[in-house]
């Protein structure tokens, strides 16, 4: 069995996969926020509850909003800042008594959809989160390419291309710069550009509601949407040419994203990208399941 750990803002959830994938056990629990031990514990009672419903050990492969260090196995650039500067797999290592694999849950995101998902026909897989935040993993023949300092795919933190009138410099973002692909393409992004337009302060998700029943600033903030979505991944494309881009995260579920974004790629030298764009097959599903293929099958 092969277990995957999705350790989240608000929640820690576990699965068993068997050696065909099929989940054999799965479990959510609440993440304890801002207290690194607890955490720790969280993570060792949903392995423990796994492994009993199983009834069978497994492997063990952990998804995190951040990365480790390759040099020093420290934790960074985590939106859950109690696990930053901590050794969490050397922690987890001792703890669950066995080795553990810890990997960016963008990068397990875009593993599981390549391994046995929407991609799992490509070699060459990106994969996107659009949620609370924009994540991006590359996976070559079902392999995480991470690279020397452990950020490949960290596309949310660069800044949007070809900005057009009123993007630039454009919003603030945590990250301490401006105008990152994240602050047009995450969810709260999305709604801030609604808002800021006058159509109200509401989620993401009810901008893409209005729109299908007919409000126009809703349709025109989603056009605008899908323009720096086109924008943002024709760099994907100059750069990497993936056979697949794979859409996750809340606003994957827009489905007008995929009849509208694939005609405004513009790779250069091309007009029509052979590129396919997919809404991930597992759904919220694919990083914890991700986490479990951090351990290949043998």
């Amino acid at each position: 069995m092969r277990i995957g750990i999705d350790v989240g803002g608000t929640k820690i959830e576990g699965i068993g996969l068997d050696t065909d994938g099929r989940p054999i056990a799965r479990l959510r629990t609440p993440t304890p926020r801002g207290d690194y031990d607890t955490t720790l514990a969280a993570i060792g009672s949903v392995v423990a509850a796994i492994e009993r419903d199983a009834g069978v050990t497994g492997s063990i492969g952990i998804g995190i909003p951040g990365t480790l260090v390759p040099a020093t196995g420290l934790v960074k650039n985590a939106n859950s800042t109690w696990l930053i500067g901590r050794r969490l797999r050397e922690d987890l290592e001792r703890m669950l008594g066995r080795p553990v694999r810890v990997a960016n849950d963008a990068n397990c995101f875009a593993l599981s959809e390549a391994t046995d998902g929407a991609a799992s026909a490509a070699r060459v897989v990106f994969g996107v989160i659009l949620g609370t935040g924009c994540g991006g993993g590359i996976v070559v023949d079902r392999q995480i390419l991470a690279g020397p300092n452990g950020l490949a795919g960290e596309w949310g933190h660069t800044p949007l291309p070809w900005p057009r009138s009123g993007e630039w410099p454009g919003p603030a973002c945590y990250c301490g710069r401006t105008g990152c692909i994240e602050t047009f393409l995450s969810g709260p992004g999305l709604a801030r550009e609604y808002a800021g337009r006058g159509g109200g302060d509401v989620p993401a998700t009810e901008v893409a509601r209005r729109s299908c029943e007919g409000d126009r600033l809703a349709t025109a903030t989603l056009e605008r949407y899908e323009d720096r979505l086109a924008r943002a991944l024709t760099v994907v494309i100059d750069i990497l040419d993936p056979e697949v881009i794979v859409l996750g995260g809340g606003l994957s579920n827009i489905e007008r994203l995929y009849q509208n974004v694939p005609g405004l790629l513009r790779p250069f030298g091309t007009d029509a990208p052979r590129t396919g764009l997919v809404r991930a097959a597992f759904g919220d599903s694919s990083g914890v399941r991700g986490a479990a293929w951090l351990w290949p099958p043998v």
